[in-house]
Parts: structure tokens; C-alpha cells; sequence
């Protein structure tokens, strides 16, 4: 399926490019979250037109994203969990947990969409992940798992 890039998208393309994907990640994925359009004559000639509108659009949401990154930088997340008597966790941490973290301190919204684990986060430890809040801007951020102290 070839679609037309309305957002710069890391591994994938610019803004405007027409790019090949598979059906699937295009139709599931970029269609419907408003990332491409189709590629045909009247998408291309609309997308040219607006390209400008849109360049000022991914400026802006840089400059979003660059003020959260400057607030979550260096930051380490910490976890206290029941566990297991080997450590490891009932449940894993997962990227929904993660996000809900950021909005209830550091009262901002990162999406689970774009945390990015570099490992299933299940035990007692550090681990670190990926936060991609701009095609342009990807944060490392470490995540320490302790051990809750049951009564």
C-alpha cells in the first residue's frame, strides 16, 4: 500500500514522501490515527498545498515535546511492588502503568503508544526504556523496581 506522510516518521519517512507499507500498518496504524493519507493524485496534489501548514504543525508539537522532555529528563521512575519470594513481579509493569505514572507526577501525558521497553519490566531491579516523543526527540529514562514492605 502506498500512503503519503502527513508527520515526520521515525524508520519510515518525512513529511509529504510517498512511502510503500504493509496494508495492515497502513490502513490500522496511519490511516486511522491521521499520520497518512492514501496515495493518489488528489492526496498528493492536497498534501502539497498544505505542506507548509503542516511543517508549522510538527514545529510546534518539536516545541511541545522538547518542554516535556526537558521535565522528564534524568528523571528515575520508581516502582514499589509486591513481589514474589525470589522477587520477581505478580504482574509486570507495563507501558499503561508507565504512562498513568508520568500524568499522576510530572502531571504530563505520555502515551503508552510511545514508551518503547527494552525488556518485559517483571522483577526486582533498574531497567531502562525508551520515551519517542517526537520523530525527532527520543528520551532513555530509567525505571527502579523495589520491593514493597508488607506489614
Amino acid at each position: 500500500m502506498q500512503v503519503i506522510l502527513l508527520e515526520d516518521i521515525r524508520n519510515l519517512g518525512k513529511i509529504g514522501e510517498v512511502v510503500d507499507v504493509r496494508d495492515g500498518y497502513g490502513r490500522n496504524f496511519l490511516l486511522r490515527l491521521g499520520k497518512a493519507l492514501r496515495a493518489d493524485k488528489e492526496n498528493i496534489a492536497f498534501v502539497n498545498k498544505k505542506k507548509e501548514e503542516i511543517n508549522k504543525k510538527s514545529v510546534e508539537q518539536k516545541k511541545i515535546a522538547k518542554k516535556v522532555l526537558e521535565k522528564i529528563k534524568n528523571k528515575k521512575l520508581i516502582f514499589k511492588k509486591e513481589t514474589k519470594e525470589n522477587g520477581e513481579l505478580f504482574a509486570a509493569i507495563k507501558p499503561r502503568e508507565i504512562s498513568k505514572y508520568f500524568s499522576e507526577n510530572f502531571k504530563e501525558t505520555i502515551h503508552p503508544s510511545q514508551i518503547d521497553l527494552k525488556q518485559e519490566i517483571n522483577k526486582v531491579g533498574k531497567f531502562s526504556l525508551l520515551i519517542n516523543l517526537h520523530s525527532d526527540l527520543v528520551s532513555e529514562l530509567h525505571v527502579l523496581v523495589e520491593k514493597k514492605e508488607t506489614k
